[in-house]
């Protein structure tokens, strides 16, 4: 079956190539969602491959439209022809408002005339009608307004042109009779969280005789048309890869993990604020690098001058890194980015730069991109399970609620992590002290001890077991041993 693209990659996506040729579809929204954008996208799409299109405007005047196609540094000329359907003159004049018949059957019947004529004198292979609010108005009752969709279906499906009605949903909200005449139907909707950019997502809520993605897929409209993120499903996404142990660089990291982090695999490195996490999924990343891998640190929380100057102290120069063309290296603004487009961009990252060690520090700025989302681990689900088939080790930072005692997470994904490397403060001997644990490998054995370590100028330090002490876990550890235990440069790896 012929396939008409909508000349936007990620919804030709969703209906599986696009739109089958010479049927009427419904594409339906409130006002902004981005109907008009999509519209022109799918009409320069036929135009790019040599067929004609035609825009009948009734809402807009074709300045307006042209215009707004401008916005994206659009032309719309060539092979796209523009109708403003406007009242007939005769309609207008004031002899007109005392008549006995109604001025809509007039203008109905005009107004569905005009549209046939310009369609003959134009002969498009696609067509785009904006709006079918207006057809609805002037149609005065459910059952007229039915047989004039039928009469617009059957005569542009006997001229075999494929035609995308929009719908504004301005009027008559429970009206469903386009949906049970068009061939699809595709939904538009726009949220409005109580902070940040409105959101944007679409549902393909009918296809006829075609297999589409079901569910919501958030988009946006940016400077050059509309970008469509498919929903995420991780089990088409399966890939034959060699697991091997991902190494940290560090002797007793590595030997606290049994030997390293599985590659393919998730690691969740979680603990209160400031205890280092983000220097331990550092440490992984450079080793990547430094094994001549591709890795992608995705950043929600810090600003990447900082981090890159941060990171500096401690010997890791990312952005040295980055210039390579080793790492790719992103700051995510929460407020801006929908999860959608988030799981697109690691993604992409992946498919195409055969990135193998992925960073996101942290999942609390990932939550704050989602704050009325009911779904979030579900999200994190199928992003850990793709870069898991695609042979990629991610590494997860947590930040938990509070210093020292009892401390809780804002999302628990404990269990959808195959490591888990805790972090805790503890106090000893009148100082704060770090320490570190592995509380869970899927993959192989792990050390069961506790082991202090130390953030420096010259890095990572990690010390012996804290075989002296009970309770640091918990932050109040009590001492039972004899020496001052700490980290010595005899048992101390440098970075």
């Amino acid at each position: 079956m012929p396939i008409a693209g909508t000349g936007i990659e990620g919804l030709d996506d969703v209906l599986s190539g696009g739109l089958a040729k010479g049927h009427v579809y419904l594409l339906e929204g409130s006002p902004g969602t981005g109907k008009t954008t999509i519209a022109l996208s799918f009409l320069r799409a036929g135009a790019a491959q040599g067929e004609r299109g035609l825009y009948i405007t009734l809402s807009e005047t074709e300045a307006e439209l042209r215009a707004g196609a401008a916005s994206h540094g659009w032309h719309i000329d060539g092979n796209i022809d523009v109708f403003e359907l406007v009242p007939p003159e005769s309609l207008l004049g004031p002899e007109q408002e005392q008549s006995l018949l109604y001025s809509s059957d007039l203008e109905l019947g005009e107004t569905v005339n005009t549209i046939f004529e310009n369609f003959e004198r134009a002969k498009p292979a696609r067509v785009v009608l904006d709006s079918l609010s207006e057809i609805r108005l002037l149609s005065q009752s459910s059952l007229r307004y039915r047989r004039q969709i039928l009469t617009m279906k059957h005569y542009f499906t006997r001229h075999g042109a494929t035609v995308l009605l929009l719908d504004d949903l301005t009027s008559e909200l429970t009206d469903k009779t386009p949906h049970s005449i068009a061939h699809g139907v595709i939904k538009l909707e726009e949220l409005a969280p109580d902070y940040g950019a409105e959101r944007r997502r679409l549902r393909v809520l009918k296809y006829r005789g075609q297999a589409f993605r079901g569910g919501y897929h958030d988009f946006s409209i940016k400077t050059g048309g509309v970008a469509v993120f498919p929903r995420l499903v991780a089990s088409e996404h399966r890939k034959s890869v060699s697991r091997t142990e991902a190494t940290s660089g560090m002797k007793e990291l590595d030997a606290l993990l049994g030997g390293g982090i599985h590659q393919g695999s998730a690691a969740l490195v979680i603990g209160p604020a400031g205890t280092g996490k983000s220097t331990f999924a550092f440490q992984f990343v450079a080793a990547a690098v430094a094994r001549g891998e591709r890795a992608a640190m995705f950043i929600f929380d810090e600003e990447l001058g900082l981090l890159f100057d941060r990171a500096k102290t401690m010997g890791f120069d990312f952005e040295k890194m980055r210039d390579n063309g080793h790492l790719h290296i992103e700051q995510v603004d929460a407020a801006e980015l929908s999860p959608g487009e988030f799981a697109h961009r690691v993604r992409g990252s992946v498919d195409k730069t055969q990135v193998k060690t992925v960073m996101i520090d942290s999942l609390n700025g990932y939550q704050a991109a989602m704050p009325e989302e009911n779904f979030l681990i579900l999200h994190i689900h199928e992003l850990l399970q793709y870069l898991n088939r695609q042979g990629a080790t991610t590494f997860l930072t947590v930040a938990q609620h509070g210093l020292v005692g009892d401390m809780k997470a804002p999302v628990d994904i404990t269990y959808l992590a195959d490591t888990v490397i805790l972090l805790r403060y503890f106090e000893a001997h009148g100082s704060v002290r770090r320490a570190v644990s592995i509380i869970k490998k899927r993959t192989g054995s792990h050390e069961s001890t506790i082991r202090e370590f130390q953030i420096g100028s010259d890095g990572l330090r990690i010390g012996g077991p804290l075989t002296d002490f009970q309770g640091v876990l918990r932050g109040v550890p009590t001492y039972i041993g004899g020496a001052v235990p700490g980290i010595r440069p005899d048992t101390a790896q440098d970075s």
